[in-house]
């Protein structure tokens, strides 16, 4: 499988973020970092950060950057032997490449069930992440007030993980992979966001059941809550 494995939250004030994640998802498991002072001084902002897996890091980013990512600093590897590279693909979502020690397992909590991408080239990412990474792509799905979806699982015949959408003309969004965190029940979830001082948008019912919300934590890093119908 190439695809996400773990999720880790870069943040300007861990601790804060550290409360705010325990009470929403009701556990404190999640892996958040602070924000890295050069990265600050390029102007990120708080975000998840997702590891796509992939053999070899270094041919995986000389990959990307030929079709137009920028590696954002060099190979770093982490002390449980996890190689990475952090970059912004070619649409200007960041997430990291990575290869991990198989021999220290790496447990990825919180649970994520969905990826969605928000891109400004959409074409393009369709083909940068099929052809590099073999993710298949089903037809696109027209949700309405949420726009058109194209939904890919890892690998031909297996269930679809995300989907990506274009955000061309929409000066409200930023180019970024947002990660669906599974939630036993939305409700009590959004009101511990709210009460934490975040932010959220719907919730809005998927054809398949779910419910969604997205949402923005009190930092600004974006995620969503996912709840599935008992």
């Amino acid at each position: 499988m190439t695809g996400f494995f773990h999720q880790v939250l870069r943040t300007t004030d861990a601790p804060a973020a550290r409360a705010f994640y325990a009470a929403v998802l009701g556990r404190d498991d999640a892996e958040i970092f602070p924000l890295h002072e050069q990265a600050l001084a390029r102007g990120a902002r708080p975000h998840w950060l997702g590891f796509l897996e992939v053999d070899d890091v270094d041919a995986a980013v000389l990959a990307m950057t030929a079709r137009g990512a920028t590696a954002l600093g060099p190979k770093w590897v982490n002390p449980a032997g996890l190689e990475a590279a952090t970059l912004r693909d070619s649409g200007g979502a960041l997430l990291a490449l990575a290869k991990p020690n198989r021999q220290a397992a790496v447990v990825s909590r919180p649970e994520v069930v969905w990826y969605h991408l928000s891109t400004l080239d959409l074409v393009k990412a369709k083909a940068d992440y099929g052809e590099l990474f073999g993710w298949h792509f089903e037809a696109p799905r027209d949700l309405g007030d949420l726009g058109v979806c194209h939904p890919f699982a890892w690998r031909p015949g297996q269930a679809a993980v995300g989907s990506m959408s274009d955000i061309v003309g929409r000066p409200d969004r930023h180019p970024h992979w947002l990660p669906h965190l599974r939630v036993e029940a939305l409700a009590p979830a959004l009101d511990s966001v709210r009460a934490g001082g975040g932010l959220f948008l719907g919730p809005f019912t998927l054809p398949n059941g779910d419910c969604v919300a997205v949402c923005d934590d009190p930092q600004g890093a974006a995620f969503a809550l996912l709840a599935s119908p008992a």
